[in-house]
């Protein structure tokens, strides 16, 4: 059973929520949806054969349950990175694609970003973000998982692991970055626009309910919101000990489906 610690009581009543749980997304502003583009359901795989069975797997309540939790959001760009070294030693990220990259320079400096050593997990392994715009928002208790893409066969497998991460977003929202270990430094990152980049899988209460994911709009109190969750992000270390401040702060809605053109 889910326990969450967190809780916002936006919708003043006792029993239990009934319906699908509604959660927001949006991108960071000025961010084009052209390159980003929007999260999707994550698709069950065409089977080969129809079902002849009735304990197939693609009726398997267990799969079915998971996968309509998930949601895909794609790498935006090509990218073959490796690892090399400045003039002092110091590990660095190159874009391997060099003047035939997609990604122009200033861009891929602000993309791509190395973490210090002394913040790796293992001395020869080291880890990088991607930064990305997306935000996911909620009106109700809701922890969002961000995943590897389990359930995308790479013709060449990455040479690390993503590092994945749990946070409640009804109180936390904040743009996502895509975190990655690097065990195999002699080998290349590649990414492909359009691949799997990562899953979100989203828990609300009563675990039974569907997930209807929505475009929001930036409204001005989520605006304002958003500005003291970044705010201190890089003065605190542990930032959830900020949860119950956060929650005293948050304005009663955040998600305000946007408006179909």
């Amino acid at each position: 059973m889910l326990s969450f610690n967190v809780s916002v009581d936006v919708h003043g009543g006792d029993g239990e929520e009934s319906g699908p749980a509604t959660i927001g997304w949006l991108l960071a502003e000025n961010e084009s949806r052209l390159i980003y583009k929007p999260p999707q359901r994550l698709k069950q795989p065409s089977p080969s054969r129809p079902r002849t069975h009735a304990k197939s797997v693609t009726a398997c309540p267990a799969v079915l349950g998971l996968e309509s939790r998930l949601f895909e959001v794609q790498c935006p760009c090509d990218l073959t990175l490796r690892m090399a070294e400045t003039d002092f030693g110091e590990p660095a990220v190159v874009n391997a694609d060099g003047p035939m990259s997609t990604v122009r320079d200033d861009v891929f400096a602000n993309l791509i970003i190395l973490h210090p050593r002394e913040e790796w997990r293992d001395p020869g392994r080291p880890i990088l973000q991607m930064r990305l715009p997306y935000i996911f928002i909620a009106d109700e208790p809701t922890y969002m998982s961000q995943l590897p893409p389990f359930q995308h066969l790479r013709k060449t497998p990455l040479p690390g692991l993503m590092i994945p991460g749990r946070f409640p977003i009804n109180v936390w929202p904040r743009t996502l970055t895509w975190a990655f270990e690097w065990h195999d430094i002699s080998a290349p990152l590649e990414l492909r626009r359009g691949d799997p980049l990562f899953y979100v899988l989203f828990e609300v209460l009563p675990q039974s309910r569907a997930i209807q994911l929505v475009e929001a709009e930036r409204t001005p109190e989520l605006e304002a919101y958003l500005q003291q969750i970044n705010g201190v992000v890089g003065f605190v270390n542990q930032t959830f000990s900020l949860f119950r401040a956060a929650e005293e702060l948050r304005p009663a809605h955040l998600v305000q489906p946007k408006k179909k053109p």
